[in-house]
Order: C-alpha cells, then sequence, then structure tokens
C-alpha cells in the first residue's frame, strides 16, 4: 500500500511548485505544477581552485509529463530549458536536471 496517494504529490506540488510549460518535442504546451530549484553545485574539476554551476532542477509528478524524453523542453519564469537528464523516484515524483537553451 503506498504511503502517498496521486493527490497527495498533488498538494505538495500545489503548496511549493509552480505553473510552469512543457513543451514535449517542442510543440504542443500544456502547464503543470513543479517546484523549480536553481542551486549553485560545487564541481571538483581536482586542482586547488573551487568553483560551482548553476544546476536548474524540476520536481514533477511522474503522471504529469508522460512520456517525456531529454531534449524536451520547460518554460519556467521566462527562461527556456531543455531536460538533460530525467529521474524517477519509481514514487510517483520525478526530478528533472535542466539546461538553459538561448
Amino acid at each position: 500500500m503506498p504511503i502517498e496517494t496521486a493527490d497527495d504529490r498533488a498538494l505538495m506540488l500545489a503548496d511549493f511548485g509552480e505553473s510552469v510549460s512543457f513543451m514535449p518535442g517542442g510543440w504542443h504546451k500544456s502547464y503543470i505544477t513543479a517546484i523549480f530549484d536553481n542551486q549553485y553545485q560545487s564541481v571538483d574539476a581536482g586542482g586547488s581552485v573551487s568553483f560551482a554551476v548553476v544546476q536548474p532542477r524540476l520536481t514533477v509528478r511522474t503522471a504529469d509529463i508522460p512520456n517525456a524524453v531529454e531534449g524536451d523542453c520547460f518554460l519556467v519564469r521566462g527562461n527556456l530549458y531543455a531536460i538533460s537528464i530525467l529521474m524517477d523516484d519509481g514514487t510517483g515524483i520525478t526530478e528533472i536536471a535542466l539546461e538553459a537553451q538561448s
């Protein structure tokens, strides 16, 4: 028996998320609710100089992005991003690593 339901996941995203545009294949645009995170991530490239990069991510309900693939796009806060990595956690939530598009 699942600990949380699809409704529970939708409530979590409604509380902490925002509306974003999902454009699979660059065509049909649909609006879903997602949590957007754009934190800096430390990168170890060896050597003595440390640096960090911005790693934009979305957290979404897996059911809201059926058949999503790398390269599909999202419009978030007026910025266009492409999916670089899809990480389905097997519980109905997918984390998506994004790459900014120009």
